[in-house]
C-alpha cells in the first residue's frame, strides 16, 4: 500500500505543474479558466493530498517495523529527499491559489522547470533505496 500511494503521490506531483504550464495562458475567467481550476482542484485534494497523507502514514509505520534503517545514512538522505517533496506539495498548493486568485506572475517557462523538481528527486530516492549506498563514516 505505501508504494501504490507513493506512486499516486507521485503521478500528482508530475502532473500538476504540468497543468500550470497550460493554465498560465488562459485568461482569467474564462471558461478554459475554469476548468482548469476544478481539474486542478480535484488532483491536489482528491489525489494527490490523501496519497500524501497515506505514504507518510505508511511510512512511519513501516520506519517503525524497520528501525534499523536508522543506522543507514542514506535513509536520512531519503527522507531529507522526501520532505523536500512534501515542500513541493506545498508550494504547489501555494501556486494554486495563486492561479485561483486570477494571478499570473510567473513565466509558462517557470512552470516546466519546476515540473522536472519531482523527477529529479523521485529518481534520487529511487536509486538511494536500491543502490543502498554505505555512506556510513
Amino acid at each position: 500500500m505505501h508504494l501504490v500511494a507513493v506512486i499516486s503521490w507521485m503521478v500528482g506531483l508530475l502532473y500538476l505543474p504540468r497543468l500550470y504550464v497550460y493554465h498560465n495562458d488562459k485568461k482569467k475567467g474564462s471558461d478554459v479558466d475554469k476548468t482548469f481550476l476544478i481539474m486542478e482542484f480535484k488532483l491536489f485534494h482528491f489525489i494527490m493530498t490523501p496519497a500524501l497523507i497515506i505514504t507518510i502514514s505508511l511510512g512511519f509505520i513501516l520506519t517503525y517495523e524497520r528501525q534499523d534503517f536508522f543506522q543507514e545514512w542514506y535513509f536520512f538522505i531519503k527522507l531529507f529527499l522526501v520532505l523536500i517533496l512534501t515542500i513541493f506539495h506545498i508550494y504547489l498548493y501555494v501556486l494554486y491559489k495563486d492561479f485561483k486568485k486570477g494571478y499570473r506572475l510567473k513565466k509558462t517557462r517557470f512552470y516546466r522547470i519546476i515540473n522536472e523538481i519531482p523527477t529529479v528527486l523521485m529518481v534520487s530516492i529511487i536509486l538511494l533505496i536500491f543502490l543502498k549506498p554505505n555512506l556510513n563514516p
